[in-house]
Order: C-alpha cells, then structure tokens, then sequence
C-alpha cells in the first residue's frame, strides 16, 4: 500500500491530498529518510509523521483495506510517540501567548495592562 493512502486510512491525514503533500514536504519520513507519496508500506515499518508542530511515531502493525474508523485505527498502528513531543507543544502555547507580531503597531491599552500585569507577577516571584 502506498504511503499517502495508509496515513489515509489510518486517519492521521483527513485527505489523501493533504497526506500526500505532507509526504511531498518532507514531514514524512521512513527510517529517517524522505520519502513519495507512491513509497510502499509494510509491515513493523515505523513512520516519522510531523504534523501540527509534533513528531508522531508510527509502527505499521497491518495495512487495512480502506480508510477505517476511528475505533479500528489501533489495529492497524500503534503510537509510539514519547511524552515529551506533547510537552514541547505545550510550551509552545505559553509562548504564543506574550508573543506580539512584528508591525502591529502600537500595544492597545488592553496590551499594556496585560504587560505590565505579568511583569508585575514576575517580579513578585523573585
């Protein structure tokens, strides 16, 4: 089966087009290479996904027939992603959070409180 339609049926993509570009872009990568979309799968192949700013691990247990539902999908993978890629993702959210884009223009005078009040809280803490 090829790479795009397992990603596919397992339901990590929602379309085979957007599987497909995933695999295009690099973000998909078997034993650390990257590879097409037409790359066949077999069996206890493990699959490097990124996707949303994470690093799914994947081991091909079966390939199904068609795309399943989303009960059978362990059937077919396991995950075997570590706890730490979900933890980076949190901190990434914290993060965005301060975070202002360049040439937004002036902080509103929401943003200023908002400012001043977490450097007022850091400041505390010391």
């Amino acid at each position: 089966m090829r790479i795009d339609k397992y990603l596919w049926c397992i339901r990590t993509f929602k379309t085979r087009s957007l599987a497909t570009a995933a695999c295009k872009k690099g973000q998909v990568k078997i034993d650390a290479k990257n590879i097409k979309p037409s790359k066949e799968v077999f069996g206890n192949e493990l699959i490097l996904v990124r996707k949303n700013q994470i690093n799914y691990q994947i081991k091909v247990l079966d390939l199904p027939k068609s795309r399943v539902g989303a009960k059978l999908v362990d059937i077919y993978r396991k995950d075997i992603t570590p706890k730490e890629e979900f933890e980076k993702n949190e901190l990434l959210k914290y993060s965005k959070d301060y975070y202002r884009k360049k040439g937004t223009g002036r902080p509103t005078k929401k943003d200023r409180r908002d400012i001043e009040g977490y450097q007022e809280d850091t400041t505390q803490e010391i």
